[in-house]
C-alpha cells in the first residue's frame, strides 16, 4: 500500500529524471509548476543564471478574490497571469516542467490557459 509519504517520494523522483533533460535558459526559461491541496504555484526560472523572471500562484493579491486555489478554475487564472507577467518581461518561449505530476487536470488546465494567453511551449 502506498501512504501520503511515498506518493510524494515517488513524484520527487520522476522530477529529477525529468529536470535532467530540461532546462530552462535565457532564450527559453522554464515554466515550473508546484500544486499543493490548497493552491497552485508557476514560476519562469532561467536555470543559467538561477533567478526567477516571473512567479504567480493562487495567492496573488488578483487571485485570491477568486475563492478556492485549488481547483481548476483557479489553476487557469494562474496560467494566465504568468502569461501575462511573462509578456510583460518579454518571455515568449518557454520550456514546460510539470514538477513530477501528471499532464491532467490542474497541471492541464494550467498549462492550457497559459498556451491560449499567448506562450509557446
Amino acid at each position: 500500500m502506498i501512504t501520503k509519504g511515498d506518493k510524494n517520494a515517488a513524484r520527487l523522483k520522476r522530477h529529477l529524471r525529468v529536470r535532467k533533460k530540461i532546462e530552462g535558459t535565457a532564450a527559453r526559461p522554464r515554466l515550473s509548476i508546484y500544486r499543493s491541496s490548497k493552491h497552485m504555484y508557476a514560476q519562469i526560472i532561467d536555470d543559467s543564471q538561477g533567478v526567477t523572471l516571473a512567479a504567480a500562484s493562487t495567492q496573488d493579491k488578483e487571485l485570491t478574490e477568486a475563492g478556492n486555489g485549488g481547483n481548476m478554475d483557479a489553476a487557469k487564472l494562474v496560467g494566465e497571469l504568468i502569461a501575462k507577467r511573462a509578456k510583460e518581461k518579454g518571455i515568449e518561449k518557454v520550456v514546460f516542467d510539470r514538477g513530477g505530476y501528471l499532464y491532467h487536470g490542474r497541471v492541464q488546465a494550467l498549462a492550457d490557459a497559459a498556451r491560449e494567453a499567448g506562450l509557446e511551449f
